[in-house]
This record gives structure tokens, C-alpha cells and sequence, in this order.
């Protein structure tokens, strides 16, 4: 298994998010390759990438997994967050979200970041068993959201 962080947007790229979002979220819109390059020349975010360490029948080692972190910095400090975390439904349980996680929490570390947050449903039970073994511990707090449209 292997973790690679992606910095330039590719039609590789594109495609991989187009079959992977959909695994995380159906009423997600789905990503243009104009969307995917404005998304990744964002400062402070960093997209990691999953991939097999054994390239499948057509010689290929594709993307089977992504996590977003997202780092900022506010007069309190650095900050940084885990976002939209997805392993391919065919790979799970095979230890590629603990290796994302864990690439995540390096990369907020080298940007200074003292603390990592991230947020998920109860209902996601594989994942929230996922962030309690890489270290996460659930919080005493309130998550409040207000829609914009």
C-alpha cells in the first residue's frame, strides 16, 4: 500500500474522483476537471491518494482511495481538518484509510498544526472505529451548520 500526496490536477485524478465521491456521498455534484484543478491549487489543501502496491491486469496501480486535509492558519494558530475520506468499497478493511489518516496527521504536523479535527456521522461505524484506532477521541462539543442556498 502506498500513500502519495497529489499536488497538480490529471485526467487520472479526475476520474478517480468521479468514481470515489460517490462512495462517500450521493447528493455530492459531481467534480468537472476545471473543478478538480481550482480544488487543488487551493493554499493549505492537501489530497492524499491511496494506491495498491500491485498494479492490476492492465499494468495500472490505480486510485483507490482519498482523504482531504484542509490547513489554515488563525490568530489562535494553525489549524487542520480531515475531510471526505473514501477507500474504494472494494479494498475496505484492508488498512488504506488507517495509511491516509496517518499521511494527514504527518503533513498537519510539518505545517504546524497542533491539533487535527474531523467530523462523522454515528451511522459510519467502520470509519469512526478508524479515527478512534489512529488516536482521534470524540469531543464535548457542538457542530453547528447553517444552508447558504
Amino acid at each position: 500500500m502506498s500513500v502519495e500526496l497529489i499536488t497538480a490536477a490529471s485526467p487520472e485524478v479526475h476520474e478517480a474522483m468521479g468514481r470515489l465521491v460517490p462512495q462517500l456521498s450521493r447528493s455530492a455534484t459531481p467534480m468537472s476537471a476545471t473543478d478538480v484543478e481550482r480544488f487543488l491549487s487551493q493554499p493549505g489543501v492537501h489530497l492524499f491518494v491511496f494506491r495498491p502496491d500491485q498494479a492490476d491486469a492492465e499494468g495500472q496501480r490505480p486510485i483507490l482511495g482519498m482523504l482531504s486535509l484542509a490547513t489554515f492558519e488563525i490568530p489562535t494558530g494553525v489549524r487542520a481538518w480531515i475531510e471526505d475520506v473514501v477507500v474504494d468499497e472494494a479494498v475496505r478493511g484492508q488498512g488504506a484509510g488507517l495509511k491516509l489518516v496517518e499521511a494527514a496527521l504527518e503533513q498537519a504536523k510539518k505545517v504546524g498544526a497542533r491539533t487535527v479535527d474531523l467530523t462523522s456521522r454515528p451511522s459510519r461505524e467502520a470509519a469512526n472505529r478508524l479515527y478512534r484506532r489512529a488516536g482521534f477521541e470524540q469531543r464535548e462539543t457542538n457542530v453547528y451548520r447553517v444552508p447558504l442556498d
